[in-house]
């Protein structure tokens, strides 16, 4: 069986090192590049195709949302998986909108990690923040905006390929896996992606992350179907 490939992000080289021995130490995964920078991130992602890429919010060249929405932007098909000391779940909402998969804080790494490692390279949302007891739909959630889905629209207004459609975006999957399940074409993707934003009044990735966890579409530790 094919190990998950795991690229380390993190600008401490004592933190990478114990990451390094734990993921090592599993039998289905493995460590096949190190960055202690997000411009090594993107560069080292190319030459590596890791699977799974785990990701420090702050590092030397950049702090914040914007380096995630680069790396989850540059580095596909890896997914991303953010492993931080922020609990806020505003950094959660934040990072999943911007296109990274999981969302783990460094101090419960030790016993979370592996198992989102394994959720996020298989497609599932993975949410710990040690924090409250609080649902992932509680901490996701946000007041209504502009641009959001409407209250009264109807329960599912998207036809069956839309709605498939939207299943792989939430995911993280990129149009271009999507047309290979679906065995269509990148362009036929775009057009379902842009009917179902309109019919759900959606304008962004963050929307709809948000409208599939408040539909129960995503949660903690569930995946979308495979079609």
């Amino acid at each position: 069986m094919a190990k998950i490939r795991v690229l380390l992000a993190d600008d401490h080289a004592v933190l990478r090192a114990g990451l390094r021995l734990l993921v090592n130490h599993q039998p289905d995964m493995e460590v096949v590049a190190e960055a202690g920078a997000f411009a090594e991130v993107i560069r080292l992602a190319k030459t590596h195709q890791p699977d799974v890429i785990v990701l420090d919010l702050t590092m030397p060249d950049g702090n914040g949302v914007d380096q995630v929405d680069q790396v989850c932007r540059k580095c596909q098909p890896a997914r991303v998986l953010v492993l931080t000391m922020h609990e806020d779940p505003a950094y959660v909402r934040a990072v999943l909108g911007a296109g990274a998969l999981g969302y783990v804080v460094k101090k419960v790494a030790d016993s979370e990690l592996l198992g989102a490692i394994r959720a996020v390279s298989a497609g599932r949302m993975f949410i710990d923040l040690d924090s409250r007891g609080s649902s992932p739909e509680a901490m996701l959630a946000t007041p209504k905006q502009s641009g959001g889905a409407s209250d009264n629209a109807p329960a599912n207004p998207l036809s069956e390929r839309e709605q498939i459609v939207l299943e792989g975006l939430a995911a993280g999957h990129t149009n271009q896996a999507i047309a290979d399940q679906l065995d269509l074409s990148v362009k036929s993707v775009e057009s379902y992606r842009a009917r179902l934003l309109r019919k759900l009044g959606l304008r962004s990735r963050a929307d709809i992350i948000r409208y599939a966890v408040a539909t129960g579409l995503l949660s903690h530790g569930k995946t979308t179907k495979d079609h």
